[in-house]
């Protein structure tokens, strides 16, 4: 009982557990219920379950707020709005790998659900060191904030997220280095086949496990983004963690919905650029007014408004005239 009531990077081991606990159930619901026939996912069933998840989200800040108190339920929600809005500019990055490897629907949750593990692994290795300079070297969330005003200014400019996949580097280089076949072979990440020169059976990457190493690598490079976004909002690991992950569950099921409607979303990456100019912005403001930190009320409102006047003015310029 004291084992599991220790504080574990600030909070108690039961509450970390009893997080893992719930994602973990929520996979095996996915993939041994929901999705065990490997069938295409319709829009309809899409919003649905991108519903289910950002309420589970909600409910589960809702626990935050009770079991450690008002600052600590509006740095959650603020940190899981922030990282789902952040998550969606990801989904037109994995829109355009599944585009360019020519994925069909029908195997793309399977993608997704196994590059969801790899994000929960990697996400905890990003977040505890994180953690740990920001315990230790306290100045550099004034670099994480710096950064995170440069990365704002920087997609801004024009031309910036312009991508040629043909001569992305981790893609040629896995298909100069490795055996890679030229067509998918139903659900297979690897196949053996015969080589042409040998004669002999060997394995064989399939672009579908090329589409799970590309989703990976991008989950990364957004994750240097995202990561420093949350630690300007809170330094609890628990609260960094969590928001994190809850917000990116939802995003596959958010991304089949999405998807088909991206272009209708053409100025949101500028409101996500405001945004990440917002968030480093606020360290240093709360110095310059002698503040103790930023109040959490007004971050969270600011941030809603900011994503609000983006998606927004994204639905009126992209709609179809009478």
């Amino acid at each position: 009982m004291d084992l599991l009531t220790g504080l574990f990077l600030g909070q108690p081991l039961w509450m970390w557990l009893g997080f893992l606990g719930l994602v973990i159930a929520l996979l095996a619901f996915d993939l041994g219920v929901l999705h065990r026939d490997g069938h295409e996912i319709e829009v309809r069933e899409s919003l649905l379950l991108s519903g289910f998840y950002i309420a589970l989200g909600l409910a589960f800040g809702g626990l935050v707020w009770w079991q450690l108190g008002a600052q600590s339920g509006v740095e959650y929600l603020t940190g899981f709005v922030v990282e789902k809005s952040l998550a969606m500019d990801n989904v037109f990055v994995i829109a355009m790998i599944f585009g360019y490897l020519a994925i069909p629907r029908h195997l793309q949750h399977r993608v997704l659900f196994w590059g969801i593990l790899g994000v929960i692994v990697l996400r905890a290795i990003m977040i505890g060191l994180g953690a740990t300079l920001v315990s230790e070297y306290g100045w550099i969330l004034y670099i994480f904030a710096a950064f995170l005003i440069f990365t704002g200014i920087r997609m801004l400019m024009p031309g910036h997220g312009e991508t040629d996949l043909s001569k992305n580097p981790v893609l040629v280089f896995m298909k100069r280095r490795f055996r890679v076949t030229e067509q998918l072979h139903g659900d297979k990440f690897f196949v053996r086949q015969a080589d042409p020169k040998t004669g002999r059976l060997v394995r064989y990457m399939t672009p579908l496990f090329l589409a799970l190493v590309m989703i990976e690598i991008a989950d990364v490079i957004f994750a240097v983004d995202s990561v420093p976004a949350i630690f300007a909002i809170t330094t609890d690991p628990y609260i960094v963690y969590t928001s994190n992950i809850f917000a990116i569950l939802g995003l596959r099921a958010l991304y089949f919905a999405l998807a088909a409607i991206l272009h209708r979303f053409a100025y949101l990456k500028q409101a996500l650029a405001f945004l990440l100019v917002f968030i480093g912005s606020k360290i240093f403001v709360a110095d310059l007014l002698g503040w103790e930190k930023f109040p959490a009320e007004w971050s969270l409102g600011i941030t809603f408004v900011i994503l609000a006047s983006g998606i927004g003015y994204s639905l009126w310029r992209t709609a179809k005239p009478n």
